[in-house]
């Protein structure tokens, strides 16, 4: 993906960059915060090839030898910065691929552009170490820390950076970027574009993972035969979830995604603004037979499942006293 048209939402910052780029106020060190998936390696990536594209534009041409070099990830003057330890980057990975490797100058290009992904690993000490760094950098040193918590930064860092979130697209832009590019179909791009919640990357993940969609038939098949279930079918039932248990949340977001379809067409009684729409017929038969307070507590009790394993009780009594839940209400 050579060109900032191409992405699906994040407008506000997008047009930022352009308008740094525009007005020649590029800062020299940015944060760009938000959940893993949603876009911010594309947009450093993106950012970074117009900041080194010879056509000098406010999107990269993809064209001249230097946006070529970029979109391979091998672009002297882009470094992506790398750490041996997986679960932090230390003072020396930055010592020696940012702070000393700074003060040689690019090598054909306007910019030096350091990207730290999983920045919220840095180390206090590896973040005391840049400090300098991105309070006096050379002219054309620019350094990119792309996180999930900006939060967990110093404030000393912070102070020094521009600071820019990364909001949730909408479910229509991402389902027809499913559509679109990677040929999904329809029902299916609108549910994993609804479960991602506005991040493209997981609901790409979602859309091309054989898994999901085998748990999304098993979800709906118990909660469409639930109500007539056995209690002992029921217990069999759970000792079947434990297959999922690695993935027991996407689950529950599933069973919360039906039930909230089944309120919502209880109360308009209009299936448009329902997301699981190819399952009208059992939807309208689960609103018909359940209250609204049924559905309330069916609702409160995925909350409460999910509570409860965080705090670590039993996974087989959580999930039996959610079915049972279920069946009653």
């Amino acid at each position: 993906m050579t060109s900032f048209n191409n992405v699906v939402g994040h407008e506000r910052i997008i047009e930022h960059f352009q308008n740094a780029v525009r007005l020649n106020k590029i800062s020299h060190a940015y944060v760009l915060s938000g959940e893993d998936g949603a876009g911010k390696r594309l947009l450093a990536h993106l950012f970074s090839m117009t900041l080194q594209c010879e056509k000098k534009g406010i999107s990269p041409c993809g064209e001249c030898t230097f946006c070529k070099q970029a979109e391979n990830f091998n672009q002297p003057d882009i470094i992506w910065v790398a750490h041996e330890k997986p679960g932090s980057i230390g003072v020396e990975d930055v010592r020696a691929q940012v702070v000393g490797d700074m003060q040689i100058k690019p090598y054909h290009s306007p910019y030096k552009i350091y990207i730290i992904d999983e920045a919220e690993k840095l180390t206090v000490q590896a973040q005391n170490a840049l400090l300098k760094t991105i309070e006096e950098p050379p002219e054309y040193g620019i350094v990119m820390f792309l996180t999930t918590n900006a939060e967990g930064f110093l404030p000393t860092i912070l102070s020094r950076c521009v600071v820019l979130q990364l909001k949730p697209a909408t479910n229509e832009a991402v389902a027809r970027y499913l559509m679109e590019q990677i040929q999904v179909p329809d029902y299916k791009a609108r549910l994993c574009a609804a479960f991602a919640q506005g991040n493209v990357g997981k609901a790409v993940r979602y859309a091309s993972k054989e898994s999901f969609e085998n748990m999304r038939q098993h979800v709906f098949q118990l909660l469409k035969s639930i109500a007539d279930m056995q209690e002992s079918k029921i217990y069999e039932m759970v000792g079947e979830l434990g297959d999922y248990k690695e993935n027991i949340n996407d689950y529950l977001d599933l069973m919360l995604l039906w039930f909230r379809d089944v309120l919502l067409f209880k109360v308009t009684k209009d299936a448009n603004n329902m997301v699981l729409k190819e399952e009208l017929a059992d939807i309208s038969s689960c609103a018909a037979r359940s209250s609204y307070e049924g559905l309330e507590e069916i609702i409160m009790a995925i909350d409460r499942a999910r509570a409860r394993l965080r705090a670590n009780v039993s996974f087989e009594l959580t999930m039996e006293l959610l079915l049972l839940t279920i069946k009653e209400n």
